[in-house]
């Protein structure tokens, strides 16, 4: 078995920030030498998740509408009295999402579906630089 690590770098804007991360996901399988496999993609930090979604217009608008209705911004969180920072609702969406993501490949191909594609998407309230850690096993 080989096990490649990558580093993926992304810059995001802040909440809710969606980046399409799939055409370098499968740029980093297909150039890794390694046929069939897993790729998983792990997030070092709270206040940002890793998902897979349709990315079009209305989902990206839908998704983040989703994520106000389950940990809204506008409550008091117990994270924000201990630390001042207003991203209570950034470390509990995060944890909803969760950090990490793992994609079968076959022949140097993702198995996503049709329409499927991976996602970063920011939930801080301020633009952050990201070093995701990408995985190919096989």
């Amino acid at each position: 078995m080989n096990v490649l690590t990558k580093y993926l770098e992304i810059k995001s804007e802040g909440e809710p920030h969606m980046i399409d991360l799939t055409d370098e996901v499968q740029s980093m399988v297909g150039n890794s030498g390694i046929s069939n496999g897993i790729v998983t993609l792990f997030l070092p930090g709270s206040t940002g998740g890793i998902t897979t979604i349709e990315y079009e217009d209305g989902l990206l608008k839908d998704f983040p509408a989703m994520l106000e209705r389950i940990a809204p911004k506008n409550i008091i969180y117990e994270h924000q009295k201990r630390w001042r920072d207003d991203n209570g609702h950034s470390h509990v969406r995060a944890a909803v999402i969760g950090p990490s993501l793992t994609v079968p490949f076959v022949k140097g191909k993702l198995t996503l579906g049709t329409w499927q594609q991976i996602v970063f998407i920011e939930l801080d309230i301020q633009p952050r630089s990201r070093r995701l850690i990408v995985q190919i096993i096989g």
